[in-house]
């Protein structure tokens, strides 16, 4: 058989493993958001847990939190103040002296009426599973509630069951708002999530440790925070 012959045949069987491995990760994602529903809730009906967590999103140059962030702030607060969680926990990335995820936040949430003490700034966040491994590790929580928007909170519930936490998730988004880019990024995103299960990835930076139970002032250093986190790995 000529080359020229051959090359449909080639070609069809890659389109058809490329077609199986779209299948796959559709398939995991069905997969998480079917196993996951169970622990999806209201502010209202969500149980008690020792704290809220809340997932980093963008931040302005001048410390603005976009419309994401600000709706994830603002359902921490009412689950604060609804005694639902007795502690926030907010993670996302500081890795930079010029950007920060984290610090405006715990800013927002204290402006609102929380004590700084009850508030946990956690600047290594950089990713889902990142965040929920550090949760346990590094400030020893044990239950909580995640918020984010709908299109994310099945993959984080799923990373953070996966690590052991008695997880639940409340959607901070609006009633009718759409976040279709957002969805089909969760495609790639839960792929790598079931690799960093399965290799049980430890991430780079954990740092000391902060424990729930105590007090989050400890945690305000704002752009001390890379001194603390990023100057020798773990």
């Amino acid at each position: 058989m000529s080359s020229v012959a051959r090359f449909p045949a080639v070609a069809g069987r890659c389109l058809l493993v490329f077609l199986i491995l779209v299948a796959l990760c559709f398939a995991l994602v069905l997969y998480i958001i079917v196993t996951t529903h169970p622990f999806m809730s209201s502010a209202e009906a969500v149980p008690q847990t020792q704290a809220a967590l809340v997932l980093g999103a963008s931040v302005t140059s001048a410390g603005v939190l976009s419309a994401v962030l600000q709706e994830r702030a603002d359902a921490a607060i009412v689950l604060y103040n609804a005694h639902k969680v007795a502690k926030i926990l907010v993670t996302g990335d500081d890795s930079t002296l010029v950007y920060d995820e984290v610090y405006p936040v715990g800013k927002y949430l204290a402006a609102a009426g929380v004590p700084k003490q009850d508030i946990f700034l956690d600047y290594a966040g950089f990713d889902t599973y990142s965040s929920m491994y550090r949760a346990r590790d590094v400030f020893g929580v044990t239950s909580l509630v995640v918020i984010t928007q709908r299109f994310h909170l099945p993959r984080a519930v799923f990373i953070a069951r996966s690590l052991g936490l008695v997880a639940y998730g409340v959607d901070a988004g609006k009633p009718g708002e759409l976040y279709f880019a957002n969805a089909l990024r969760e495609i790639p995103a839960s792929v790598k999530a079931l690799g960093d299960l399965l290799f049980a990835r430890v991430p780079k930076y954990l740092g000391p440790q902060f424990p729930i139970g105590g007090e989050g002032s400890a945690t305000w250093v704002g752009s001390e925070a890379e001194l603390i986190y990023f100057k020798s790995g773990n």
